[in-house]
Order: C-alpha cells, then structure tokens, then sequence
C-alpha cells in the first residue's frame, strides 16, 4: 500500500479478497461501515493509499487508521463502538448514602427543611462528599435511584382543620 514516500505502509490483511470484501460493504446494515469496508479492496487492487481513501470518502490517515482496526478485529471492527462516557461524579456507596438521606427526609439532617430540593441535596452531596453536582446531575441520580418527583401540596402551617371542616358543612352547596 502506499507509494513508499509517505511513512511506513500499512499491510491489509490477507484472509479476506478484495471481492469478499466488496459483498460485506453491499451487506453492511451499518452504512459507515459499508463506506470503510469500500477502501480495503482499493488497496487489495493496488489502488495507492490516496486514491483508495478517496473510494471510501475519507483521507489517508483515517483510512490508515481504519485498515490498523480492520486488521486487528476485521470487518467488525469498522463499526463505531459506543463511548465508555464521563466517570460517574458518585461512586456506589455514596449513592446509597443518597438514597437513604432521600428516604431519610430532610428533617433528620437539615431541621428547617420541609422536603427536599436538588439545590440542597446538591449542598449535601458537597459538605460530605466534596463532590460539586449541578442540580440536573442530582436529578438523574435521583430517578436512576428510582426516585419521582413528587411535590406535596402546600399547606399553611396555621391552618385549622377542624375550623375548614365546619365551614364545608355550613356552606350552602349551591
């Protein structure tokens, strides 16, 4: 591969042809996949590096990069893996923690708390763990806990139920 100017070719594997590769990007499900697997059998041909990276629209180093993979797994490994992602910001124990806080309620831990808000389980999280979470973060952790957010109903700590009783029963239903 390559017209030995560039730095070291790269060797295409040799247990698969050129057709057998052609038949597996007409089969491919995956369509990035199917245009990768169309350069392999440019360079099976003799096609120089350039030229078979422009069968598969992409430029020479990315298809150098996909031959090393196509080598190394075959045609499976011309198929995008998924991102691992961010490392979870709380490690298992303390998401336990949270979820027993949760279902602890805020009264044994912050007695002028009523319920509790992501803002003041994020400060929480923030004094016992030294972890900074943004509230949405909070909220995923929540339902990922299985946790909903459920809101009570406000209710005036004056109010006289016995006093709302007599008036239901006095009023006129109209």
């Amino acid at each position: 591969m390559g017209d030995g100017s560039m730095g070291a070719a790269v060797r295409l594997r040799e247990d698969f042809g050129a057709e057998e590769l052609r038949r597996l990007a007409c089969k491919a499900v995956n369509g990035l996949q199917a245009r990768r697997l169309m350069a392999p059998p440019a360079i099976a041909d003799g096609k120089s590096r350039a030229e078979a990276a422009s069968v598969g629209l992409m430029d020479r180093q990315t298809l150098r990069d996909w031959v090393v993979r196509f080598n190394a797994e075959g045609p499976a490994g011309l198929i995008d893996k998924p991102s691992p992602g961010r490392r979870a910001k709380l490690t298992p124990s303390h998401k336990e923690a949270l979820r027993q806080l949760v279902e602890d309620g805020p009264g044994q831990h912050k007695p002028d708390l009523v319920r509790w808000r992501r803002a003041d389980l994020a400060a929480v999280i923030k004094d016992r763990f030294a972890v900074d979470c943004h509230a949405t973060t909070i909220g995923r952790m929540l339902r990922q806990l299985g946790f909903s957010h459920v809101s009570p109903r406000p209710r005036h700590p004056e109010k006289d139920d016995q006093a709302a009783d007599t008036f239901k029963k006095t009023s006129s239903s109209g």
